[in-house]
């Protein structure tokens, strides 16, 4: 199954992002939640995505999504650091991203698949 990592500058919030995609889910996919910095205050640590990207992991790819600026950036260092096909960062709206990703991710669609839903709900759904 397709691992998602969801990052932020506030933990509290990729926290809150990766339980609703979860509830909204029938089968649980891997769903982490990273963020804030080594002293717990509000930032990006690529240390803390590191081990979250390496737990997501389970042999069938891991979609990244961030939520504003460093997290974004923070993510992009790491996919580039990890030159590895099977981690991508998503160009996607957190939230709705994360929902997108959890439901094709547990009903256990490939990566590219997962991906592209993710991407495709930064559209859907607009007024």
């Amino acid at each position: 199954m397709v691992g998602i990592v969801l990052v932020s500058h506030s933990l509290a919030l990729a926290l809150e992002v990766a339980n609703l995609a979860r509830a909204l889910t029938a089968e649980k996919p891997a769903v982490f939640a990273t963020g804030g910095a080594e002293d717990g205050s509000l930032g990006t640590s690529i240390d803390r995505l590191r081990t979250a990207v390496a737990a997501a992991d389970q042999g069938d790819g891991v979609i990244i999504l961030a939520d504003i600026g460093s997290s974004v950036l923070t993510a992009k260092l790491l996919v580039e650091d990890l030159c590895a096909d099977h981690i991508v960062l998503a160009d996607a709206p957190l939230v709705e991203g994360a929902v997108a990703a959890a439901v094709m991710a547990g009903a256990g669609a490939p990566l590219p698949d997962v991906l592209a839903a993710a991407e495709q709900a930064r559209t859907t759904g607009k007024l």
